[in-house]
């Protein structure tokens, strides 16, 4: 087993009702004032945002709310809800919603308790590094990203294109309030996307060069084969408790960094597909799968055992052919998106095929121009990133 240092302090509280203890919790914080915020007005129409909002009341404390989150959040909404929370004297900010809620929140904690530097100039670009944030905590509602108990937050700069992410502890939510039911008024896409960027996660961890870490091995396929196995009813079955809980959960270990825990992080994937969510404005989960399976074979020679290995334990294929079974492996993988309707080519995707043009810029955008490469497992260059969109572009 390899050295690492783990640390994970969001309290999770899970199960049904668990929202119902958000007031309280947050009370016991010390909070005067809290900031909710929300995305594009579910949990208004399902009455969560009442309800979380008379809680508050019901314990004491004052709140003020911001609404009207993307599916890619921008950081011109964030400095909004930084002026808001600085106005409104804020010492708490609350996510109700998804991955992208929780995120600008994240965002917006860290904005109001460094409020002397810009978040994207300054902070998001990596000029100045904040030591300290906003306590935050989240209600979730769709389990997909994992921020709920990650240490990364990623925004969109609309005005330059850009999609980055920034990773700190600081963006560790004090607590987590994980309700699966909560989840049962998703669309059917978005909790397929959700489900794809899990096993991402958790994929962009497993694809290391370096195989020395059995424990976090068996817990990374582990969680892999669950959220394929369950997968089937949580898109079937509007009301399964059992499904919705176990992907739910599994979202929260997919990032983390349980899954990874003695290996270095790749996130090829990421990085390519946020530039065509950048670009294209497409949803997040659908853009990793979109890419997974051109990364894998752009790939996969980098360590035919670690894929082949990966093809028996999630698709019992047993071919003594080393590369027979890691082709193997990815198709299955690729059949298994599909399967669950999220796209592996562009024309999927819906953006259509793109000119040579804007290949080259998406490159760019994922490279710096150039200046480096992307992930650990095969470092991405400028021209791979070129050739992997290629392999896409139908």
């Amino acid at each position: 087993m390899n050295s690492f240092e783990y640390c994970c302090p969001t309290e999770i509280i899970f199960g049904k009702d668990a929202e119902k203890k958000a007031g309280s919790k947050i009370k016991s914080y010390g909070t005067d004032k809290v900031l909710l915020v929300y995305g594009g007005g579910s949990v208004k129409k399902t009455g969560l945002l009442d309800a979380v909002c008379t809680d508050l009341k019901e314990q004491g404390l004052e709140y003020t709310v911001i609404g009207g989150v993307k599916p890619n959040p921008v950081v011109s909404f964030v400095r909004d809800g930084i002026k808001l929370a600085q106005r409104e004297k804020v010492n708490f900010v609350l996510a109700v919603g998804g991955g992208s809620v929780i995120d600008t929140a994240k965002a917006i904690a860290i904005g109001l308790a460094n409020n002397s530097y810009d978040i994207w100039d300054d902070i998001w670009q990596n000029k100045v590094k904040p030591v300290k944030t906003t306590p935050m905590g989240c209600i979730l509602t769709l389990a997909a990203a994992g921020s709920e108990t990650s240490d990364s937050a990623v925004l969109t700069n609309e005005t330059t294109g850009q999609k980055r992410g920034l990773g700190t502890v600081l963006n560790r939510p004090k607590v987590a309030f994980m309700n699966p039911e909560l989840t049962y008024s998703a669309p059917r896409f978005q909790i397929a996307c959700g489900i794809g960027d899990i096993l991402m996660h958790t994929l962009e961890r497993y694809f290391d060069k370096n195989s020395d870490n059995c424990m976090t091995d068996f817990i990374a396929e582990g969680l892999l084969k669950n959220v394929i196995h369950f997968s089937k009813d949580a898109l079937a079955k509007d009301h399964d408790y059992l499904s919705r809980s176990e992907i739910m959960y599994c979202g929260s270990l997919s990032h983390c960094n349980l899954t990874g825990l003695g290996r270095r992080k790749d996130f090829s994937v990421h990085k390519l597909g946020h530039e065509l969510s950048g670009k294209f404005d497409v949803a997040h989960g659908a853009s990793l799968t979109t890419m997974w399976a051109v990364w894998a074979r752009y790939s996969y020679k980098t360590d035919v055992k670690r894929f082949a290995r990966l093809a028996k334990v999630l698709w019992d294929i047993n071919e003594s052919d080393e590369v027979k079974a890691a082709l193997g492996g990815i198709d299955k993988m690729e059949a298994y998106f599909h399967s669950i309707g999220l796209p592996v080519n562009f024309t999927e995707l819906g953006i259509g095929v793109q000119s040579n043009e804007i290949l080259e810029y998406l490159a760019d955008m994922c490279t710096d121009y150039g200046k480096k490469t992307v992930g650990n497992f095969k470092p991405i260059t400028r021209q791979d990133a070129i050739n992997m969109y290629k392999m896409a572009n139908h």
